[in-house]
C-alpha cells in the first residue's frame, strides 16, 4: 500500500506541542547518527526450507543488538500460495519488492528464504545468534514520533549535505503469531512467526534547512494475548531501494501483552 503524503510539517514543533498535551501518549524511535541495518527476510509458510531460517529470526527478539544496530522485517511472499497452501501473511507488494532487488542485482530469479542486509543480498545470517552488526557508518539521525500510533511525523538530518529527494518507508510489524498448516511443502507443521510485516507505506519528504520531513499513516492491528507489534522505518533517496538509514523499536513488546 502507498500512503498519502501530508505536506511539509515543523517536527519540533509537533514534539513541543505533542509533550504537553500528552507526554504519556507520545512514541518516538530515533536511531544514532551511525547507521542502523535494515534486515529483510522473504519468506512463506508454502517453502519448507523457511522455517529455520523464521526460528533464527525469532530468536533475535533478545538481541542486545536489536533496534540499535539492525531492525528485522519479514516479507511473506505470495508465489509460492500455488503450491496448494495460502500463506495468511503474504502479500503481492512484498514479492514485487523482492524482484525489484533481484531486477537491482540482474539475478535470474526470486527464491525464499532470502535475506537481504542494508539492500545487499546477505548469506551469513546462519552465523551468530545476535545478527548482524551496524557497519558503523556516520550517516545521520532519523527520528519517527506519533501521539496516536497512526500518525507518523518524520525527520531525517543527514551528516552530508542532504538529497534533493527522500522517501520514508515503514513497514507494521506482527509478531507471537502460530499457524497450523494444512496443505502444501510445510503440511502439518505449526509454524510460528516474528517481525511479519502486515502493513508497508512509503512517501516522498520534503527537504528544508538541511533536514528531510514528512509524515505517514499507518493503522495498528489489534494485539492479542501473546502477540507483539512494532514499526521499522527507512529512509531512501527517491525511486531506490538501497537504505541510508533505519529506525524503529517495539509498539507492544514481548511480555507486555
Amino acid at each position: 500500500m502507498i500512503s498519502k503524503s501530508f505536506g511539509p510539517i515543523v517536527f519540533s514543533s509537533f514534539l513541543a506541542i505533542a509533550s504537553v498535551s500528552a507526554p504519556t501518549n507520545v512514541v518516538q524511535f530515533q536511531s544514532a547518527s551511525s547507521r542502523t541495518a535494515l534486515l529483510e527476510l522473504y519468506t512463506s509458510e508454502g517453502c519448507s526450507s523457511c522455517p529455520p531460517a523464521e526460528a533464527w529470526l525469532s530468536g533475535l527478539r533478545d538481541s542486545p543488538r536489536l533496534w540499535r544496530d539492525f531492525a528485522p522485517v519479514a516479507f511473506h511472499v505470495d508465489y509460492w500460495n500455488y503450491l496448494g497452501w495460502k500463506d495468511p501473511w503474504a502479500e503481492a507488494e512484498f514479492s514485487e519488492r523482492q524482484r525489484s532487488y533481484s531486477q537491482l542485482w540482474h539475478a535470474d530469479n526470486v527464491y525464499t528464504p532470502e535475506w537481504v542486509l542494508n539492500g545487499k543480498e546477505w548469506h551469513n545470517w546462519f552465523a551468530g545468534k545476535n545478527g548482524p552488526k551496524s557497519d558503523g557508518d556516520e550517516v545521520g539521525v532519523l527520528t519517527v514520533a506519533s501521539g496516536d500510533r497512526k500518525l507518523w511525523q518524520v525527520c531525517f538530518s543527514p551528516v552530508k549535505a542532504p538529497a534533493d529527494h527522500y522517501e520514508i518507508h515503514a513497514a507494521l510489524l506482527t509478531g507471537g503469531i502460530v499457524s497450523n498448516v494444512q496443505a502444501g511443502e510445510n503440511r502439518g507443521r505449526q509454524l510460528r512467526h516474528d517481525f511479519a510485516a502486515v502493513d508497508l507505506v512509503r512517501i516522498g519528504l520534503t527537504t528544508s534547512h538541511g533536514a528531510a520531513q514528512g509524515r505517514f499513516l499507518i493503522n495498528a492491528p489489534n494485539s492479542h494475548s501473546g502477540t507483539t507489534t512494532a514499526l521499522v522505518a527507512w529512509i531512501t533517496q527517491a525511486d531506490q531501494l538501497q537504505p541510508i538509514q533505519t529506525t524503529g523499536g517495539w509498539l507492544v513488546s514481548p511480555g507486555k501483552n
